[in-house]
């Protein structure tokens, strides 16, 4: 439905100076099944709903979602906030001569991929003027970070108050005749299909470590096989960054229910707690297939068949770091997965290099305003060193980057001590656990547990002691030697490091 204008005019149509008319947007689609029609004024000032992409059908009813993305069909992409809508509205009143400039709204989450795409547009037909990038905003209880945007004419430019040549549609900005828009980095064909999320269970598969133990223990399947084909350790974002909840996952990946069916105590489990929550789903298939998960990421197992280990990154952290995982144990779909565990790979991408790239690429999510790791924007733009090739062995890679092999492998066994003390934790498994080639677990001993859960990633990386800061400082050294940058040191700015990384992104597009 239409809001009133926040001051009426007589005509609508533009007013002179001192008698500038305002419109606050009315919805930019008519329940009709088309564009809704605003009036002709000088500018848009507006709050649009906030509606993330999941919660839209919830809220707004699948009749009205579904009409309302046919409609913007092209102009908005699908997995677009709602407030989106109101920006690309705005920007047609601009460009169709019924604006001259708007001022909208959003939570910061605009700087995300699936809402920057209308960003991009709005720069391409006119100018963002104005903008604060990331605010905090509390209303009526909704604790949120917002993005203020003002685009349309204007001869000034300003950025968070400041003033500034141009700003780009991840709302970062350069001075005139001196642009770095990161946003024009380019997806490196090499680095395609060489990430991928982590499992979507979309159902409670979880069990406690007990649970697990006791069907390893038992077996009893009548096909002869062991639980541990089904049942494994399963991480997810917190158990990275805080401790392991000790959660393991029923996992019968592509199997039919016959198959599926022979393991009996998993079996059982999921008929009796998955099933019920899985036929009532949106997605015939989940419905169908209740005892599979919700995303199996057949592309993800594949590319993980012939490793040990992979690497890990939660996708939404305060702080950018990469984990080592013996593929055994099962990533959930918070995480980022990288299929490759030589130490290079891991110095690589832990490295200050890549993590400054990837802060910046990525943008922030959330009440915490945490780094978001997005692996289209911040893995596939991402230039590795010249002599790096994802299809070399990981012998092959230590070969060619010896110095960073041995850096990365130093900081995580000192990385791993400072987590868990031999002193303060025993490592244990059990016979099944054992046949079947599963990792150690460490368990604290009882003295030791309460200043032992304190020792997180997280907790780490914010006291950033001098010990594993000078580890962190030798492994960025030997990154930058990598690349050639002979007048490398733990002071050169972020700015350097994003402007040489973009110029050899664009160099490898134009090879």
């Amino acid at each position: 439905d239409a809001v009133p204008p926040l001051t009426k005019g007589g005509r609508g149509d533009f007013g002179t100076a001192g008698d500038v008319q305002l419109q606050n947007p009315q919805s930019p689609f008519d329940k009709g099944g088309s564009e809704s029609i605003w009036p002709r004024c000088d500018v848009i000032v507006g709050n649009p709903p906030f509606l993330g992409d999941k919660v839209m059908r919830s809220e707004l009813g699948d009749e009205y979602v579904n009409s309302l993305r046919q409609c913007y069909e092209g102009k908005v992409p699908g997995g677009a906030d709602l407030v989106m809508y109101w920006f690309e509205k705005a920007r047609q009143q601009i460009e169709s001569a019924q604006a001259r400039a708007a001022g909208l709204v959003s939570t910061n989450s605009i700087r995300q991929k699936r809402n920057r795409v209308i960003l991009e547009q709005i720069i391409a037909s006119t100018q963002i003027f104005n903008a604060w990038s990331d605010e905090e905003w509390v209303n009526d209880g909704a604790d949120v970070r917002v993005s203020l945007v003002c685009f349309g004419e204007s001869a000034t430019i300003h950025l968070n108050g400041d003033t500034v040549g141009e700003i780009h549609a991840d709302l970062t900005a350069s001075e005139a005749g001196n642009s770095m828009d990161l946003t024009i980095a380019q997806p490196l064909e090499a680095n395609k299909k060489r990430s991928f999320f982590g499992l979507c269970l979309a159902g409670p598969f979880k069990v406690d470590s007990a649970t697990a133990l006791q069907w390893l223990q038992r077996g009893g399947n009548t096909n002869q096989r062991p639980s541990s084909d089904v049942v494994r350790p399963i991480y997810n974002g917190n158990d990275i960054t805080k401790r392991w909840a000790g959660n393991w996952v029923v996992d019968f990946s592509g199997m039919e229910m016959l198959d599926a069916a022979d393991y009996l105590e998993p079996f059982a489990y999921v008929e009796q707690t998955v099933k019920p929550t899985r036929l009532g789903n949106r997605e015939a298939v989940r419905a169908e297939k209740w005892w599979i998960h919700g995303r199996r990421r057949p592309e993800l197992r594949a590319a993980l068949k012939n490793q040990t280990h992979y690497i890990a990154t939660v996708e939404t952290a305060k702080h950018r770091f990469f984990v080592r995982f013996p593929v055994e144990v099962a990533p959930e779909h918070s995480l980022i997965v990288f299929p490759y565990g030589d130490f290079a790979t891991f110095g690589l991408l832990s490295s200050k290099i890549h993590a400054v790239w990837a802060v910046a690429k990525g943008g922030r999510m959330g009440l915490g305003n945490d780094p978001r790791y997005n692996s289209s924007m911040c893995f596939e733009t991402f230039p590795f060193p010249n002599d790096y090739g994802f299809d070399l062995s990981p012998a092959e890679l230590t070969e060619q980057f010896p110095a960073i092999a041995r850096a990365a492998e130093v900081l995580e066994s000192w990385r791993e001590a400072w987590l868990n003390p031999a002193e303060w934790v025993d490592w244990v498994s059990t016979p099944p656990e054992v046949a079947v080639g599963l990792p150690k677990r460490v368990e604290a001993k009882p003295e030791h547990a309460a200043a032992w859960k304190k020792r997180t990633l997280t907790n780490l990386y914010n006291e950033m002691p001098t010990p594993f800061r000078l580890r962190q400082e030798a492994l960025d050294t030997a990154v930058a030697q990598a690349y050639g940058w002979s007048d490398y040191s733990a002071e050169m700015p972020d700015a350097e490091i994003l402007k040489r990384l973009l110029q050899l992104n664009l160099a490898r597009c134009h090879d």
